[in-house]
């Protein structure tokens, strides 16, 4: 468990009140009465996502509902705070979700968030098995540019996947959950924390070496791969294979794909981080590859290029038939828990 960054709101209660200090985010003046909570939209460790309706004015949003005596139990402070901290830290994206403010009550921190309904790229996933070139440039563009410029604030994702990576109503990426973020890291500087999820780990992290940004872009390559192929490029049911599949197999990519596709799949896919494409000039390699050539970097980022699907919302409280946000734990607690 990494320490809490200097600076950092603490989780801890005060003696005063019982109260966690959320930061700027905090509006003291919010409860949870001034919401209609309509139904669970996701689960993870220690709370659930619900879908919920301002009563003021109607608008949805997406409410992050955890147990604040589960989370101080298991000191899982950093990871809340973490992911409090970076949507707080002037994070304004296209592709990220926005944190609106954050309260709470004796016994539960609400984190009030953008409601995004047009599913987990991981159900579209499920749903078509694979994508064309295309679509999978398109969403694996919009993710490097959030990746870029989380790594512009000195800041490594480090759970890229596609359960993390949301469509809005138009067919946009929204990547979400940054619990696992870490801050403060600057160009060429690394850290050594073991974390993120096993389909998706970089060699560098399995071999419990201090790594760099560059685990960002081998998790995108792994996600793009997925994207191409149906499965992760080590996958195995056994974790302990895919580990070693990870570490010493060489990547197996097959036939059908581009030279532009499976050229960018071995670049970013590289077992060195030093040598991994985006290890030296970061998001400038990436997005100068010539599998991204037909992408016009400007129009993507102001949305003006159309999405290859559309995720056919279901009205405003929305989203679609059989889809939920799956927020992966942390650890084995889960915690159920109502509004």
């Amino acid at each position: 468990m990494e320490p809490i960054p200097a600076g950092t709101p603490s989780l801890q209660p005060s003696r005063a009140n019982g109260n966690i200090n959320l930061g700027p985010s905090a509006n003291p003046n919010a409860r949870p009465t001034d919401f209609d909570f309509l139904k669970v939209i996701g689960k993870g460790s220690y709370g659930k996502v619900l879908l919920a309706k301002s009563k003021s004015d109607g608008t949805f949003y997406a409410v992050k509902v955890l147990q604040k005596k589960p989370i101080l139990k298991k000191k899982e402070q950093s990871h809340i705070m973490a992911e409090r901290s970076v949507l707080l830290k002037n994070v304004r994206h296209p592709f990220l979700v926005g944190l609106r403010y954050s309260f709470q009550t004796p016994e539960k921190l609400y984190f009030v968030l953008d409601y995004v309904n047009g599913g987990e790229l991981f159900f579209h996933l499920q749903r078509e098995r694979r994508f064309l070139e295309p679509r999978a440039r398109f969403y694996a563009a919009e993710v490097a540019s959030a990746i870029g410029y989380l790594h512009s604030l000195n800041i490594i994702y480090r759970d890229l996947k596609p359960e993390n990576i949301l469509l809005d109503c138009q067919g946009h990426v929204v990547l979400t959950d940054f619990g696992l973020c870490k801050e403060g890291v600057e160009a060429e500087e690394t850290t050594s924390t073991f974390c993120g999820t096993p389909e998706y780990l970089a060699p560098e992290v399995l071999r419990k070496e201090p790594y760099d940004r560059a685990v960002d872009w081998w998790c995108l390559g792994a996600v793009l791969y997925e994207m191409l192929q149906g499965l992760p490029p080590f996958y195995s049911q056994d974790v302990s294979q895919m580990y070693e599949n990870i570490l010493h197999q060489p990547l197996q990519i097959p036939g059908g794909r581009t030279v532009a596709a499976c050229d960018l799949l071995q670049g970013l896919l590289h077992k060195d981080q030093r040598q991994r494409l985006g290890s030296k000039t970061d998001f400038l390699e990436i997005k100068s590859h010539v599998f991204f050539s037909p992408i016009n970097w400007d129009d993507l980022y102001h949305k003006r290029l159309i999405p290859p699907f559309n995720p056919n919302v279901i009205g405003k409280t929305g989203g679609l038939r059989g889809s939920m946000i799956c927020l992966r734990p942390h650890s084995k607690l889960e915690a159920e828990l109502g509004p």
